[in-house]
């Protein structure tokens, strides 16, 4: 499954994530430096499908907030 996701780096309300349809927003406390939102980003959305850290792939956008994120199950 594909799911379409905006990630909020750095924000307070972290760790979230709110679901609209196949759209998602990520709020994560870690920000955007060497790749440390993106490997949280990967842990929390493998915690909220209850998959393995490596079913989850960014597809596209890895340096950007908006990101296509494929989830193998």
């Amino acid at each position: 499954m594909i799911y379409s996701v905006t990630v909020k780096p750095g924000s307070k309300k972290g760790p979230l994530i709110l679901q609209y349809d196949n759209q998602l927003t990520v709020y994560l406390r870690e920000k955007p430096i060497d790749g440390e939102a993106n490997l949280a980003l990967i842990k929390q959305l493998s915690k909220y499908f209850g998959v393995a850290k490596s079913c989850i792939v960014i597809k596209a956008g890895a340096s950007s907030r908006q990101k296509l994120i494929e989830v193998v199950q």
